[in-house]
Parts: C-alpha cells; sequence; structure tokens
C-alpha cells in the first residue's frame, strides 16, 4: 500500500505575521538565507539536507533510537516513492544525517555544529531536554531551524518570539503533570510524593501538577530531585517512601532509573498510585521490568497508537507504519518505545511544511511549517491533530490519560 495515503492531508495555510516575523532573516551571507531568490544551505532543486543529534548509545538510546528511526522511516519510504513534492514546484529527496549525543549536551551542540559544517538545511527530531537547551541559542543565532523537537518542555513553545527559528513536537510536560493533578483531585484528599529531574523537563512536571492540585485536598508530602547522570535514585526513593504518600509522581526521563524506581520502592515495601511521564512508560521497557502490576495503579499519557499492540493490527496507519518500519527502522531501534510513533507523524508533520514552501529557504520553511493547522498526522490518536499556528504552543497538544492493564495501557479505571 501507498503509505502517505494513510495518512489524511489538510490544507496549509500562510500566516503574514510570522512571515514578516522571519523574513528578516534572509539576508544574511554565507550562513543563513541569501534572499527569496537565492537557496539556503542544504537544499538543491533536488536534495534537501536534515540533521539530527540524539542518544543512540547510553541510558537513553531506547527513546534516542526510536526517535530517529520514526523519522528515517517515513523519510526513507517517501523517498522510495519518488521523493516528497514542495511548494516551489520541486520534487525532492530528503536525507537524514544523524549523530549520537549520548544525551549530554555538550556532544549534542558539538553533533549540532558537525551537521551544520556539513551543510544541512535544518535540524530536526532531536530528543532530550538538556540537549536541546543547549543548542537553542545556537540555533537561533544562526537562524538555523531547530524543529519538532522530541522533548515536552515548555522553554521550546512558550517563547517563538524571542527563538523564532525553534519548535517543540510533543504536548507540554506542563500538561503532563495537570491531567495527573486533576486525575487525583477527582479523588479528594490524597498524598503525593514527587520525585523529578533537575532542569526544566522535571520543573515542568511540578508545576503543571501543583497548578491542578492548587486549592483541593491533594497534597505534595514529600519531593526530591536527581541529575540525569545518577547511577540510581535509591536515595531519593527510600526518603519518598519515608512519607507513605498515597501516589508518586516520578517525573524521570531515562529509561534505567525509572524502571530502578519501581523496584526500589517494591523492596521497601511502598505501594503507591504510579504516575508515569510518556517518555518513560513504555510497559516492554520501563513498567514490567519494573513489576508495575505490583502497584495499585499505574497512569500515563497517551498521543499515539501503539503499532505493536494487537488492537491496532487492522489500522491503516499502522499497518503501513509496520511495514515501512521493518525495512528502514528496526536495525536503527529494535526495541520499541512511543517514540518510534510520535517521531513518524513528525515525518508527516515535515512533508506537509515540505508542500508549503513555496522558496527553497529555511525562512519559507519556517513559514510553512508555522501554518499547519488541524493535519491528522498517521498514528496520532483520533481527535489529536497538528496545530502550529499558536507561536506559545507545540505542534502537539492534545493527549488521553491511561492506565497500565498488565501488558499494555488502556482506559483509565
Amino acid at each position: 500500500m501507498n503509505f502517505r495515503n494513510a495518512s489524511r492531508i489538510s490544507g496549509v495555510v500562510a500566516t503574514g505575521a510570522i512571515a514578516a516575523l522571519l523574513i528578516t532573516g534572509c539576508s544574511r551571507g554565507d550562513d543563513g538565507d541569501t534572499g527569496t531568490d537565492e537557496a539556503s544551505p542544504g537544499i538543491t532543486d533536488t536534495t534537501l539536507s536534515l540533521g539530527i543529534s540524539s542518544p543512540l548509545s547510553g541510558p537513553t538510546a531506547g527513546p534516542g533510537s526510536c526517535s530517529v528511526a520514526g523519522l528515517y522511516t517515513y523519510l526513507e519510504a517517501g523517498n522510495a516513492e519518488g521523493g516528497f513534492e514542495f511548494g516551489d514546484g520541486n520534487t525532492r529527496t530528503v536525507e537524514l544525517t544523524y549523530l549520537d549525543d549520548v544525551y549530554d549536551p555538550s556532544k549534542a551542540v558539538s553533533n549540532f555544529r558537525q551537521l551544520v559544517d556539513d551543510g544541512i538545511f535544518a535540524y530536526v527530531g532531536a530528543l532530550g531536554t538538556p540537549t536541546n537547551a543547549a543548542i537553542l541559542p545556537i540555533a537561533n543565532e544562526d537562524e538555523i531551524p531547530q524543529v519538532l523537537l522530541v522533548t515536552g518542555a515548555t522553554m521550546f513553545s512558550s517563547d517563538q518570539e524571542a527563538n523564532p527559528w525553534t519548535m517543540g513536537l510533543l504536548p507540554t510536560y506542563f500538561s503532563e503533570g495537570f491531567a495527573f493533578g486533576e486525575l487525583l483531585v477527582e479523588r479528594g484528599e490524597v498524598t503525593v510524593a514527587i520525585l523529578s529531574q533537575n532542569d526544566d523537563y522535571g520543573d515542568d512536571y511540578v508545576a503543571g501538577f501543583e497548578a491542578a492540585i492548587e486549592g483541593t485536598d491533594v497534597e505534595i508530602v514529600a519531593s526530591a530531585s536527581y541529575e540525569p547522570t545518577d547511577p540510581t535514585l535509591d536515595a531519593q526513593v527510600t526518603e519518598l517512601a519515608a512519607s507513605g504518600a498515597d501516589a508518586l509522581l516520578s517525573a524521570v526521563s531515562v529509561t534505567p532509573l525509572q524502571v530502578g524506581v519501581l523496584t526500589k520502592a517494591q523492596s521497601l515495601g511502598w505501594l503507591p498510585e504510579i504516575f508515569l511521564p510518556s517518555n518513560t512508560s513504555t510497559p516492554a521497557t520501563v513498567v514490567i521490568p519494573g513489576n508495575g502490576a505490583a502497584y495499585p495503579a499505574v497512569y500515563s499519557t497517551s498521543l499515539s497508537k501503539v503499532p505493536p499492540s494487537p488492537a491496532f493490527a487492522e489500522d491503516e496507519d499502522v499497518i503501513a507504519y509496520n511495514e515501512a518500519f521493518a525495512e528502514y527502522g528496526v536495525e536503527i531501534a529494535p526495541t520499541y518505545t512511543p517514540h518510534c510513533a510520535w517521531s513518524y507523524a513528525e515525518g508527516a508533520i515535515l512533508e506537509q511544511a515540505f508542500l508549503g514552501m513555496t522558496e527553497p529557504t529555511r525562512a519559507s520553511f519556517m513559514e510553512a511549517l508555522r501554518s499547519i493547522e488541524d493535519f491528522e498526522a498517521p498514528l496520532l490518536l483520533d481527535g489529536i491533530t497538528v496545530n502550529t499556528t499558536d507561536p506559545t504552543l507545540p505542534a502537539i497538544q492534545g493527549l488521553n490519560l491511561v492506565q497500565f492493564n498488565g501488558t499494555g495501557y488502556g482506559p483509565v479505571q
């Protein structure tokens, strides 16, 4: 089947205000856009070059590899069908170069500079809050698109006027934390312990959760933080367990550390309800290894279909994804995490932007990317669409609360 016919295409609408903002970057010289009649680096009449740095090794390798593999799959499948149509009338092959940053900000910056020196047109789909935060000021100073980032930190979407070349992909961590808080508010008197990463990732979850429970009977009785480089979180979990809290919000972004949180709490005899971020809640790599079934309930959020799940075996998008991923993606990411589905959808969003590009420039690309409305990208759950016209929000805003059912996730009980 034609994988790109599996997604439902909607129109790309230009927004004049954003165009005016971005067009100011079109007379920079050799390192940036050189005007509407001259192409930016990384694009010809037949090719477009994209780059990404992601943790392909180390403790975050699972999500990092999937953030590359899904996008690579979508692009390679499109290339195999003859390339991608652009709004300037050309059809181009889209090339993706990916490098390993081991979730290290300094390595991510080095990779970004290398990709730019190698002539990429745009930097897309990179995973990681600290790594993308290190790149953000450089990308905006040099006017290089840093877009559809696989992170929900609000800093990548809330100030697009100050950082017009940066855009997040996922619903914000604030939104996830808020959804978790709303669910607990419905329960009445509940005590909560919070474990959070000591950066914008963790801060956003906590801020969203606190906003939701403000003025209610839900009480935070203990909190602890950690660094992504910590080898274990046993000390933090032991401290939190002493509170005897009814629920634990574990805003942990590193897969092995999240598994360790679940197993350590059990070893201490502490069995609260568990709230896990969408990016570290995969059953096969987190919840099942951590024996999540031992807890009264494990909650997370979801925005995409799960291709390995039998529940989606007959879904047209999933069939197309599975066929393409088996050919192009599995060698990059042999183990599924939701990042595979998210980055595949990202490829379709990029295709929409290509269709809106009337000139072979980075400014025209950003204008088109910020002009997508109500696009139903493949693999997104029904009712969740892509809208990029609000400069204070990421490309995808919707999410659903879900509950672990022993093998996967289903509706909240």
